[in-house]
């Protein structure tokens, strides 16, 4: 097996809750200064609420230059995948959903976006995983 540990770095974007609002949705940006490549990762639980038309969460992957103003990434800049996955029912839940992150920001952040009352909330979580770091090992 090869060493792993030294070369990558995994930060927080959402910390683990049982969200029910954007607010609660919306992560931190990470900045990959000093880093070549990152893997950003959303994990889904299972619901608390019924998934449907009108219920359901999206998550999106988004980018800047200043963590300040964000946008969604380009499909282009996404290896993996489409941004912005939709989860509108039981069977698409309990998932992790990731992208690697080819763009040129310096920030970037997951975007756990809820439609719909989401009386119970959504159990999620979110990383980034920094890595091809300029300097090693990371820490």
């Amino acid at each position: 097996m090869k060493d792993l540990k030294n070369s990558i770095l995994a930060v927080k974007s959402i910390d683990p809750i049982v969200g029910n609002d954007d607010t609660e949705g919306t992560g931190v940006g990470v900045d990959l200064a000093g880093f070549e490549g990152a893997l950003m990762v959303a994990h889904l639980g299972a619901s608390l609420d019924t998934l449907s038309g009108s219920v359901y969460v999206t998550v999106k992957f988004q980018e800047s230059d200043d963590n300040s103003a964000f946008t969604d990434v380009a499909d282009a800049d996404l290896l993996g995948g489409a941004n912005g996955v939709v989860v509108d029912a039981a069977a698409e839940d309990e998932v992790v959903i990731q992208r690697g992150y080819i763009g040129k920001k310096r920030y970037i952040r997951v975007i756990i976006d809820h439609t719909g009352t989401h009386t119970n909330g959504f159990p999620y979580s979110a990383l980034v995983l920094k890595g091809f770091p300029r300097h090693a090992p990371v820490s």
